[in-house]
């Protein structure tokens, strides 16, 4: 039997005693199959595009636990508002982000070729950035790239080891 292409293949089952990263990824794959296979025209994999991507990732926002407030909310830009409010909930940045990222990877673990990838798309990385943006000026709480601690001891490069000439050699051994 020749393997099916991978826009044909079936849903994957998720072998046992899989890392919860590797179990997540095998849920995010076959929701996304699913959601492909249930698209009206269906589409195949092989067709997907970087917008059908963000078709998928809108239509995950009707599933989310986040409330993110609208400019006219009078809570607009607070972190904490003392009660709730109609606005509506959505799929949170870092969620949306890290499902993008497994299923960038699982995408290529099944078969996908990386140039064709949909989910390394330019598109889907600028809605990911729109979408952070928006929910940090709605709540209030800007995210901040943390940068890399400068002075730290682990961090901190080693010299490398002299290199011995046979010029040095004889220099090196009397000073020692």
């Amino acid at each position: 039997a020749q393997p099916q292409p991978l826009a044909q293949q079936p849903l994957v089952p998720s072998p046992l005693g899989l890392s919860r990263y590797e179990s997540q990824k095998w849920r995010d794959w076959n929701t996304f199959l699913q959601y492909l296979q249930n698209h009206r025209p269906p589409l195949k994999l092989a067709c997907c595009t970087g917008a059908h991507v963000i078709e998928f990732l809108r239509y995950l926002d009707q599933f989310g636990k986040t409330r993110v407030h609208l400019e006219g909310c009078d809570y607009f830009g607070q972190p904490n508002p003392p009660v709730p409010c109609a606005c509506p909930l959505r799929q949170a940045w870092g969620s949306l982000d890290a499902l993008i990222g497994r299923l960038r990877a699982g995408y290529e673990e099944f078969g996908g070729r990386p140039e064709s990838n949909p989910f390394m798309a330019k598109d889907v990385r600028i809605y990911l950035r729109d979408v952070r943006e928006a929910q940090a000026k709605a709540s209030g709480i800007s995210y901040v790239k943390k940068k890399p601690k400068h002075g730290s001891t682990a961090a901190s490069p080693v010299a490398p080891p002299p290199v011995v000439t046979a010029e040095t050699a004889g220099t090196m051994s009397g000073a020692a």
